[in-house]
């Protein structure tokens, strides 16, 4: 398991303290695991697709020239000063 190193001693302690609890009695380590999480809700992201290809366009449609060159320049610094 990759877990990500940690320098706070209560969620060492807290770790330590349940790998303890999993040896000791692996039925109870079982029931307290996280559930696997489940994939998204189709209709969420049929919804969000929806919504992300709208709203570019409206944004775009709403910039004017300056703005739009502004955030070009923008961009185009971040990309090339990287």
């Amino acid at each position: 398991m990759g877990r990500k190193p940690t320098n706070d001693p209560n969620l060492f302690a807290k770790r330590v303290f349940d790998n303890l609890l999993d040896k000791l009695d692996p039925e109870a380590a079982a029931e307290r695991s996280e559930p696997e999480p489940k994939g998204k809700d189709p209709k969420a992201v049929k919804a969000g697709r929806k919504g992300g290809k709208i709203g570019g366009k409206a944004r775009a449609a709403n910039l004017t020239p300056r703005k739009r060159r502004a955030i070009a320049k923008k961009a185009a610094k971040a990309r090339w000063n990287a």
